[in-house]
């Protein structure tokens, strides 16, 4: 027992190097997408004749998994901003916590330090997009060799496109995680009615709430997952049918991340799947003057799905090996 222990410690830890290597190139592309996006939606030609200033009438939110339209007009680009700066925030609070920094983590992989690289929000968003991006890679394989696509929604306008793929995070978030999710599990697992236990439990629901079985939190979150899937076929602006088994694959991953690691990382999960994949498509777009969202096949766009895809192999592989590890510990640690 002692020996297959430390052979899976050896597994693991000679995995982390590479691991850590593409969650560092996966980390610096992030952070060129916020200054990139800015670009696209302030300085691009991606609008052609519609700019940041054009005037958006009604304002989609979810509550309960349905789209309602709030009547209210506003500059797009003042709703981006916002949205912009919320993002970076979050961005910002994953960086630095909640146990180490991310630099701090990255740096215990590179020692292989293998118990200590799960303490920040950072590494855990990026390893579970990369997962969520892996499995729609397979997903949308299968589905096409079926003869089933995956399309966008149908949109006016490129700049207006983007915007709406760029805030959607927070508005989704909102209504499928927090209030179909966190609200749910406060009332079941909460043993104080305040409104700061309230508040805490919202943005970490492992954290805050007393959850010692995760079958009924795995239920919620499957269901939540289907709902949020059909969605984004019935709601606001549809995708094509093709997109429900991805979206609700994408749900259960992002819903997961939710209760594990709170609201900051699983609304960077989704942000990493709208904003920062589309802001690079859009300036590729402008730059070479050509459709690049409705063929995203670029060098650029095609290697970085390879990095995140084979990042995704690395953190199952690692999550698979840590679950085997701590299994055959209890085993060998039970009287």
């Amino acid at each position: 027992m002692i020996s297959t222990l430390e052979n899976l410690n050896k597994i693991i830890k000679a995995l982390l190097i590479p691991y850590s290597g593409l969650l560092s190139v996966i980390f610096g592309v992030m952070i060129l997408s916020f200054p990139i996006g800015l670009y696209v939606m302030y300085n691009s030609d991606v609008g052609k004749e519609i700019n940041y200033q054009y005037p958006i009438n009604g304002f989609d939110v979810f509550l309960g998994g349905i789209g309602y339209k709030i009547p209210v007009s506003f500059e797009m680009g003042d709703a981006f901003i916002i949205a912009w700066t919320i993002f970076l925030i979050l961005f910002t609070i994953s960086y630095f916590g909640p146990k180490d920094s991310l630099l701090k983590t990255l740096s215990n992989m590179m020692s292989r330090e293998v118990k200590r690289f799960q303490g920040n929000a950072m590494i855990n968003m990026m390893a579970w997009f990369s997962i969520l991006i892996l499995f729609s890679v397979i997903i949308d394989a299968v589905q096409q060799s079926f003869g089933v696509k995956i399309e966008l929604p149908t949109s006016s306008n490129d700049l207006v496109r983007f915007f709406q793929i760029g805030i959607s995070p927070l508005t989704e978030e909102t209504g499928f995680r927090i209030l179909l999710i966190g609200v749910p599990l406060f009332l079941m697992y909460s043993h104080s009615a305040s409104w700061k236990t309230l508040v805490k439990s919202l943005w970490r629901p492992s954290k805050y709430l007393s959850i010692s079985d995760y079958k009924k939190p795995m239920t919620l979150i499957i269901t939540i997952g289907l709902l949020f899937g059909v969605a984004h076929i019935i709601s606001g602006t549809p995708w094509s049918p093709g997109k429900i088994t991805q979206a609700t694959m994408a749900g259960i991953i992002i819903g997961w991340v939710y209760v594990r690691y709170g609201i900051a990382p699983a609304i960077l999960v989704h942000w990493a799947t709208n904003y920062f994949l589309f802001s690079y498509l859009f300036f590729l777009s402008d730059l070479s003057q050509s459709s690049a969202i409705t063929d995203s096949s670029n060098p650029f766009s095609d290697t970085l799905e390879v990095i995140l895809v084979i990042t995704g192999v690395f953190a199952i592989a690692i999550k698979i090996l840590e679950y085997i590890e701590t299994r055959q510990l209890e085993t060998s640690q039970s009287p």
